[in-house]
């Protein structure tokens, strides 16, 4: 039995689980039923919702209004794994949705199991979507088997928001307003204090409780900064550094058992304290912009600072545009789903507002970008990124970031030790190393 059959029949088995869409007659449904759009109607899924959602309705206004001939069906799906369950799903049951918005850390998964189009480098030219373009790192990340599989839409890195009042009350602007280079561990915790200082509590925040993800994304800055990886071989090899994970989760417990960020917080806690002025930084991604843009907080963001190692790092990831496996797709449908890609692309600037980097070059360079503050003081993260590792449990809302993440946190609180909390993460990759993949 080919692979493809054997997906078709996870897909039927899988039916029964997705009743709540039947026969609703709604683009997903279609997907997943196997109703084939009808001509002259574009289908595009997307996991966009609150700002991202806003932004990503008014790219595709744009569009629309430079081609009224088009019926775009655009549905939002709830992001993580449901997403991706119901994209293979529509994808293995061969009426997938024309183009699709995916994060470039589960690229690699579904390409190897056969669920986009390859994209042919001289078509895309021909839509103005030269690979040459975009951010280099995004573009490497969008190739599977030396193939590009995705057109990159931006970069998302992980950053370092400060409060611009307290760190000049505390001495660390520089004679132009920003903040001063940090280099170093010592460099990063004496910023953490001396915020602290002023503040009289806090010096800096990260949200530990419930938000495995975060704390994922806070250790793997800073371990791949030390040089460390996670897994090999497509996920089923792991190659953890115990010593290495130890160093950064030492570093992370410090700060926190030290009472210069808190130990236990949750998302509402970090933003009251972050907004009020009670802390001087917040670690988190730049998505976060929105929720203090607006307000009477004055702040400004950089990358994480490189605190390891030989050459800076930024844990990020990509959203990006890619063409489902369609066997009913034809040429013109093809010619159809690029320039919608083109469309989106070439408007990601309103995509920034939140706080993304634009990966399409002539748009991260432009003037109306370069004036877009906080967001062009760190587009360097764009080209320092260093993602998930591939395997079919990584990525963006994974099993991988879930359990590795959970057990940072115990960390981070205080509960384990660095080497205790090092050893169920190493016992949590050993089980996903040696789990069979659900799609082969």
């Amino acid at each position: 039995m080919s692979s493809r059959l054997s997906r078709r029949a996870a897909v039927l088995g899988s039916l029964a689980a997705a009743t709540a869409l039947s026969g609703c007659g709604s683009p997903a449904a279609r997907g997943l039923f196997g109703v084939a759009p009808p001509e002259g109607q574009l289908s595009y899924w997307n996991m966009f919702t609150g700002g991202d959602g806003a932004n990503m309705v008014t790219m595709q206004e744009e569009y629309l209004r430079t081609h009224p001939d088009v019926r775009l069906d655009a549905t939002v799906l709830a992001w993580g794994t449901p997403y991706y369950t119901k994209l293979t799903l529509a994808t293995s049951g061969g009426a997938p949705p024309d183009v699709a918005a995916v994060h470039l850390s589960r690229l690699q998964t579904l390409a190897q199991a056969d669920l986009l189009q390859p994209l042919d480098e001289s078509l895309l030219g021909e839509h103005d979507l030269d690979p040459g373009r975009f951010v280099p790192t995004a573009v490497q990340k969008s190739r599977y088997d030396n193939r590009l599989h995705a057109v990159p839409l931006d970069t998302h890195p992980f950053v370092l928001f400060y409060n611009v009042d307290v760190c000049r009350r505390a001495g660390l602007l520089g004679s132009d307003g920003k903040l001063r280079p940090i280099r170093g561990p010592e460099q990063f915790r004496g910023a953490i204090a001396a915020a602290a200082r002023v503040t009289g509590g806090y010096g800096g925040v990260v949200n530990i409780t419930k938000d495995p993800s975060t704390n994922w994304r806070w250790f793997a800055t800073l371990y791949y900064q030390l040089g460390g990886s996670v897994v090999a071989d497509n996920g089923t090899r792991v190659t953890l550094d115990d010593d290495l994970a130890a160093q950064a989760l030492g570093f992370m417990q410090g700060l926190t058992t030290s009472g210069l960020m808190p130990k236990s917080i949750d998302g509402p806690g970090v933003t009251s304290l972050f907004s009020t002025g009670k802390v001087g930084f917040l670690l988190d991604g730049e998505w976060q912009i929105p929720t203090y843009a607006g307000s009477s907080l004055k702040f400004d963001v950089v990358p994480v600072p490189h605190v390891f190692g030989p050459k800076p790092v930024a844990y990020a990831d990509s959203h990006a545009l890619v063409l489902p496996r369609n066997a009913e797709m034809d040429d013109q449908r093809r010619g159809t789903a690029l320039d919608f890609v083109r469309s989106l692309i070439g408007s990601s600037v309103i995509w920034a507002k939140g706080g993304h980097i634009p990966a399409w070059l002539p748009v991260q360079n432009s003037a109306e970008f370069r004036a877009m503050r906080p967001q062009a003081n760190y587009t360097e993260a764009a080209r320092t990124a260093q993602y998930d590792p591939p395997a079919w449990y990584s990525g963006a809302g994974s099993q991988l970031q879930n359990l590795l993440g959970a057990a940072i946190a115990t960390s981070q609180t205080g509960s384990a030790k660095p080497a205790q909390a090092v050893r169920e993460m190493r016992k949590q990759l050993d089980k996903l190393a040696a789990a069979k993949p659900p799609v082969e």
